[in-house]
């Protein structure tokens, strides 16, 4: 059985919104990406272009399976050691970055060093994502709406004229 497309996608924004997180929070962060290269740029335009990336398969796929794991070590669902790994964000793990960056590529390289500069500073919603106060597990979220906000700037930057 194949799922369709309506419910994967409305599934992915539901798991977001379940975990605190906004499509206008992801927006912020496309708009911290991009105020300084494309004049008068508006929320507006930025919600538009983190929609349109929510809209791709691949995206709601990584979202659906991160939030998964993420949910599963927070209720202790993991098998040792990923269990300790995911559950502490073990810093050599790597394999959230790279769910992530199956999302970043989906516009180009310039995804890459969105992707990179915003996972380095976590302004925004991913300060608040990244915090580890032990309630939540945010091992996969955070690199996944980082990687939205990343992908959307690059779509937008890709639409602008030069």
């Amino acid at each position: 059985m194949i799922v369709k497309k309506e419910t994967l996608r409305e599934s992915a924004k539901s798991l977001l919104l379940e975990r605190d997180v906004t499509l206008d929070d992801i927006a912020d962060l496309v708009f911290f990406l991009q105020k300084d290269y494309v004049e008068d740029l508006t929320h507006q335009q930025c919600l538009d272009n983190v929609e349109a990336v929510l809209e791709k398969r691949e995206v709601q796929n990584a979202i659906i399976t991160g939030i998964q794991l993420d949910i599963l070590a927070e209720q202790g669902q993991l098998l040792q050691p990923l269990q300790e790994i995911v559950e502490t964000d073990e810093g050599l793990y790597g394999i959230d970055e790279i769910l992530a960056l199956g999302i970043v590529n989906v516009y180009g390289s310039i995804g890459f060093t969105n992707y990179g500069y915003i996972d380095k500073v976590k302004p925004g919603i991913l300060a608040k994502l990244n915090a580890h106060d032990g309630e939540k597990v945010h091992t996969f979220l955070d690199d996944l709406v980082g990687a939205i906000a990343a992908a959307a700037a690059s779509r937008l930057a890709h639409s602008i004229p030069n």
